[in-house]
């Protein structure tokens, strides 16, 4: 098995190709599970950490048509497009957005087409598609109305890719993914960033700024039930993709409230006392766009799981990333 990952130096991107070395094999083309051989690890930064001879790391432009021609080859079997520039990133620099988020899958797309070898493809998409006036729970028919240009190249790929799968280009399934919970490392500028570090701040002894109000709904996911989802979406043998290829993935429906409580009773007072509320009106308007709950009934049907409680989530990150206080 020949593997690309794109946006393999971020932080799911990274975790995934440890899983994928772990797991050792995965299912081809033609259904058949192969071990395997090769990862190439594509991103504009350099993929460091990694030592296994299995894994090969590239760093160059995705928008690059000449980089893409380099990247895809006839022997490329699955490929694992995580590569994205982020929501108030996308927001703030429209050029930029739209060349990374959409322009280079499109540009993929079309490298894939021409070699006509169709592999497997697994994306991820966002609940940023939606927005506009919401149930409390979003159905999977739910109309798309994104509020934001993130919101909107997303969109756009997910129409893209289920009319190259349509057409057997490609064999593709795009996992519209929950916010995922808790990162590491420093906050970056998507929306959703306050989301990890309301609870990674405060752990590691340092204040912390929620901008949105504590009734705030999100949908959330931790990292290790996404990688177990996105190999799960993978796996899934196409015949099975039957109410379409774009697919809402269940997760954890909660209250910012609710996850400083979760973090209130794990940690103790001191640590949730280290979170103050300071309103960011731009941060505020993406975020409540958002829905913060779906059936997720498709995914369900195909063996897509969700986290469960909160405390745990918190018990994961802790136990991976030991508290660094001074």
């Amino acid at each position: 098995m020949n593997i690309l990952v794109t946006g393999a130096a971020g932080f799911l991107g990274r975790r995934l190709i440890e899983a994928l070395l772990q797991r050792g094999t995965l299912t081809d083309r033609q259904g058949t599970e192969r071990p395997i051989s090769r990862i190439v690890g594509f991103d504009v930064v350099p993929l460091s950490g990694i030592d296994d001879g299995r894994v090969q790391a590239v760093c160059g432009d995705i928008a690059d048509p000449q980089v893409l021609e380099g990247l895809i080859d006839t022997r490329t079997d699955s490929i694992f497009h995580l590569a994205a520039v982020v929501s108030s990133q996308a927001e703030q620099d429209f050029e930029l957005g739209m060349r990374i988020n959409f322009s280079a899958t499109q540009a993929l797309l079309e490298r894939v087409r021409a070699l006509g070898t169709c592999p497997r493809w697994v994306m991820t998409s966002s609940v940023a598609v939606f927005g506009g006036r919401l149930p409390a729970q979003v159905e999977d028919g739910q109309v798309w109305a994104p509020q934001s240009s993130y919101g909107t190249q997303k969109a756009m790929n997910d129409l893209l890719l289920a009319d190259y799968s349509r057409r057997g280009f490609v064999d593709g399934r795009s996992l519209r993914m929950p916010t995922i919970v808790v990162r590491p490392g420093k906050p970056n500028r998507a929306a959703s960033s306050f989301a990890s570090g309301i609870i990674r701040e405060p752990l590691n002894g340092q204040d912390s700024v929620c901008p949105v109000p504590l009734d705030t709904r999100l949908w959330l996911m931790s990292p290790m039930q996404a990688i177990n989802n996105l190999i799960l979406g993978h796996e899934l043998p196409g015949a099975r993709l039957n109410e379409g290829r774009v697919i809402n993935l269940p997760g954890l429906s909660i209250t910012v409230a609710e996850m400083i409580d979760a973090l209130r009773r794990t940690a103790g007072d001191e640590v949730a006392g280290r979170i103050r509320l300071e309103s960011d009106p731009a941060i505020e308007r993406i975020v409540a766009s958002w829905p913060g709950s779906f059936t997720a009934r498709y995914a369900k049907s195909l063996g897509f799981t969700a986290d469960h409680d909160f405390a745990d989530v918190i018990g994961q990150f802790i136990a991976e990333y030991p508290p660094q206080t001074d």
